[in-house]
């Protein structure tokens, strides 16, 4: 479903797709001309979801692109002091100063990026044999979602015991990612750095497991439960938020909502967006909206933990019922329902 994409949020290959639109059809045409065929299909792809792109995003891509051309012209024509000093001069001290970082960004290797292209059975065939460890490092420098199909490809218990070492994972040293690139680069390609690489973590694993099926997440899960309940449980609190109740299928949402306590839902309704307050709304009958309405308006100050607390426990809710299969919660990796 296309997006309607503001001013921000923008990165990577979105940013890219919102480029190549703000270019015009012709002129896109012409730079598309100088990928290869997989980043054509990719770039294709964000375009699609970016279908609907505001003026405002529009003039702030091709601004940003016009800086980085007139960057590297500095560069190539004095160096880099010489591209500081004319940038700060021709955009101020801080524009010049994000121009700089964000060159410094695109010049900067990104690790395992020679498996960025390959198909996820294939790489999961290639490392589906390595240490858990190992297994883990690779697919902590990939995106979520390739990282999550490769995932789904490894036996389960290798998955398991790769899923837990993405969460507790924190500094690797370089000789040790270097180790790792050569073993892997000799099947797929290469490309090798030395910074210290922070990656993988929680959060990391949260958007895999947010991107494969139920029931690869369920086994998951089950896993960390036994391995690690404490993390098990954070993991859990990460993975469905309140404000993604607006994610809900109309009946799933009701469903909810017969569930949850009244007075639970005035506190944890403080704060949320418009959009999920119109949904829950409206699936509420006449009367239950209106108590509603009625009971967040006269609510004096609350602690913001009091509302956390309740919004837990309406996830808690939402949780449980999935588990019993009466609700659906849509992911990566499932059919749409129809």
């Amino acid at each position: 479903m296309a997006q309607l994409i503001g001013s921000k949020g923008l990165k990577g290959r979105q940013k890219a797709a919102a480029l190549l639109i703000a270019l015009g059809p012709d002129v896109s045409a012409e730079v598309l001309k100088h990928f290869k065929e997989s980043e054509i299909e990719t770039l294709t792809f964000e375009i699609f979801q970016l279908e609907k792109v505001t003026e405002e995003t529009k003039g702030q891509v091709l601004e940003e692109c016009y800086h980085m051309a007139v960057a590297r012209d500095f560069i190539t024509s004095g160096g880099a002091d010489y591209a500081r000093e004319m940038l700060v001069k021709a955009l101020g001290k801080e524009k010049a100063q994000e121009v700089i970082e964000r060159m410094a960004a695109s010049r900067r290797p990104q690790r395992f990026s020679f498996a960025r292209d390959s198909d996820p059975s294939q790489l999961a065939q290639f490392i589906g044999s390595e240490h858990p460890q190992t297994i883990a490092l690779i697919l902590a420098h990939l995106q979520a979602a390739q990282a999550a199909q490769t995932m789904a490809h490894l036996a389960p218990d290798v998955r398991s015991e790769v899923a837990l070492r993405i969460a507790t994972m924190d500094r690797t040293p370089p000789e040790v990612v270097e180790q790792v690139e050569e073993v892997l680069k000799r099947k797929l390609s290469s490309v090798i750095s030395r910074d210290f690489t922070s990656v993988g973590g929680t959060q990391y694993l949260v958007s895999v497991l947010t991107s494969v099926d139920r029931g690869t997440e369920k086994q998951i899960l089950e896993y960390l439960d036994g391995a690690n309940s404490e993390l098990a449980a954070e993991v859990r609190k990460l993975m469905f938020v309140f404000d993604d109740l607006v994610r809900l299928d109309d009946r799933s949402l009701q469903r909810v909502l017969r569930e949850v306590d009244s007075k639970d839902l005035s506190l944890a309704m403080r704060g949320t967006s418009e959009e999920l307050q119109e949904r829950i709304f409206r699936n509420q009958s006449t009367r239950a909206a209106q108590a509603l309405k009625e009971e967040m308006e006269i609510g004096g100050p609350v602690r913001l933990r009091q509302v956390e607390e309740a919004q837990q426990r309406i996830v808690n809710i939402v949780r449980r019922l999935e588990d019993a299969e009466e609700i659906v919660v849509q992911r990566g990796g499932e059919d749409v329902l129809v």
